[in-house]
Parts: C-alpha cells; structure tokens; sequence
C-alpha cells in the first residue's frame, strides 16, 4: 500500500512513516498539453519513488499552486504565494500527528519560492520535512520537448499532438525580465516556452525512469540544504 488515498486508516502505518506529498498546479500548457500537466508529472514521480522506498505513501496532490505568470491564459487557477505557503505548512503540521518524514515532490517551477519559505519555516519547528523537484536536465521550459515527451508516457489520451507548436524557445534566463513583468503571454502568446517537436513517449519513458531514481535516492538519502532542497545524488556507474 502506498496510495494513502486509498487507504483505511487501520492500514496506515504507526511507526512514523515516510509520506510523500505532490504538489503540481492547474495551468495552461500550452494548446496541445492538459492543465493538471505539473500535477500528473509530481504525482507519477512520488508514486514511482514511493515504490522504491519500503513503507512509504503517497497523499493525493496538491493541485492548485502559484502559477500568476500563467493567469492570463483561460483555465489557470492560482492560488498564489501566501495560500499555497499556508496549505503547504498546515499540511505538514497535521501529518506530523502521525508520520515521520514528509517530502514534497514539486512538479511547478512557480512553487520554488513557496516551496523554499514554508519548509524552512517547518524546519525551524523542528518538522523533518525537505522537498524535491521535478526537473529533467536540458529540458525546455515549459510545455516543449520534454513534458510533451512525458505527458505521451504518462497520459497519451490527453495530449492533442496535432495542435503542438513552437513558442518562445530562448532560454529561461533570457525570458525572466519579461516573464516577471508580463507573464508567459507576453513572450509566448500560445504559453509554450520551447519546442514540442520531435517528442515520443519512448523519450519521456526515459526521462521518468531516470527522475524517478535519481528522486528516490534523493529522498533514501535525505541531505536537505539550506532551504530544505535535497541534494542531489550522483549516478551510480555501470
């Protein structure tokens, strides 16, 4: 059992278990990739590092996060900074009636700073809570190659290939100065940040497989930093 979800509360474990927490978004991506993208992609990593970690659960997903960049775009629901921080906060508050660790596994780049103020918070109440991302190296921002390659794994019915286009495809750091100021629109009006061409869900099964690994060595290991970001695990050799 690790879908807590699904449980009876007879069957969840009394020896101060580890639980995993997804936290994703409700946001556009872009006209061929479903809203709950964030929230399926931090689901799927959580139920996969859970599987490889003896004992622990996964609670259902936070799905509404910090998206205001993505608010102009019909669909988007964000509840920003100071909701999220306090849904994130309280929620670690009450599993610590009962569990042990608690790791939130982010699938949204808008919740970092979220993610950074509520778990240094917790910590510093002496909560053993840290969280991790969802990132695949070299990947594009947001809705391009790599969450359409993933989201073809994961979800193939709710992706609308044909409807797939290229956006904005400069790097990140080049977008911020207008992303803050303008919101995704502003730079890409159909919210893509990147080029979904050439994805297959053969690549995303890849860039899973090895977020799921990498994320469940991350969590066995449990090295937060300074703002409660577990370190990352060098890969093992062949």
């Amino acid at each position: 059992m690790s879908e807590l979800a699904r449980a009876v509360w007879p069957d969840v474990p009394t020896a101060r278990a580890l639980v995993l927490v997804p936290v994703g978004s409700t946001e556009q991506h872009g006209p061929h990739l479903p809203l709950t993208t964030d929230t399926v992609i931090a689901r799927a990593v959580a139920t996969g590092a859970a599987a490889l970690l003896p004992g622990a659960l996964v609670t259902p997903a936070i799905a509404f996060g910090n998206s205001g960049e993505h608010a102009g775009f019909p669909g988007t629901i964000s509840i920003g900074h100071e909701a999220l921080r306090f849904v994130l906060i309280e929620t670690v508050r009450s599993l610590a009636l009962w569990a042990g660790r608690v790791v939130f596994v982010n699938g949204h780049g808008g919740n970092v700073r979220t993610l950074d103020a509520a778990v240094t918070m917790l910590r510093a109440e002496g909560h053993h809570v840290a969280w991790t991302p969802c990132v695949f190296p070299g990947a594009d921002a947001h809705a391009g190659r790599a969450e359409t390659s993933v989201l073809l794994h994961l979800a193939p019915d709710e992706v609308r290939l044909a409807a797939a286009a290229a956006g904005d495809t400069r790097p990140l750091a080049d977008l911020l100065p207008d992303l803050i100021t303008g919101g995704v629109r502003s730079v890409a009006p159909n919210g893509v940040l990147g080029d979904p061409a050439g994805a297959s869900a053969h690549e995303g099964r890849l860039l899973m497989d090895a977020l799921v690994d990498q994320t469940a060595r991350r969590i066995d290991r449990f090295t937060p930093d300074t703002r409660g970001r577990l370190t990352a695990v060098e890969a093992t050799s062949a």
